[in-house]
């Protein structure tokens, strides 16, 4: 666990553990909680995706919006019914309940991702469509 300091946090992202994202979520891929829950962030999470070349983000969707930001490798990213190609340098938007997935390129895919700590939406039994 990182230490947090009462006037904020500053550490290298590799001292972020990074860990395996569970097999029914993802394959070849792994997560750092760069900002998370520990740190008690007032409104957002910070986390880390690392896909090795090949790896697959199931298609989910949840009451919280993604923003993201590629920064190394390539791949796609479907949000509703449109996949999207993207490499280092991309911004994406997910909005919340919109269903999406990610597969890593030849060269794998690192991006960043932000969440809010709270919903954002109603939860929903079925995705929006888009």
């Amino acid at each position: 666990m990182v230490e947090t300091e009462p006037c904020g946090k500053v550490v290298h992202y590799s001292s972020v553990k990074a860990e395996p994202v569970s097999p029914d979520m993802a394959t070849a891929t792994r997560i750092r909680w760069l900002i998370g829950p520990s740190d008690e962030p007032p409104l957002f999470y910070m986390r880390m995706f690392e896909v090795d070349p090949g790896g697959h983000i199931n298609a989910h969707f949840h009451p919280w919006e993604h923003e993201i930001y590629v920064l190394e490798g390539s791949g796609r990213v479907r949000i509703g019914g449109r996949i999207h190609e993207v490499r280092a340098g991309y911004v994406v938007f997910i909005p919340p309940n919109v269903e999406h997935e990610y597969w890593a390129g030849d060269e794998g895919l690192r991006f960043l991702c932000m969440i809010p700590k709270e919903p954002t939406a109603e939860k929903r039994d079925e995705p929006i469509r888009c």
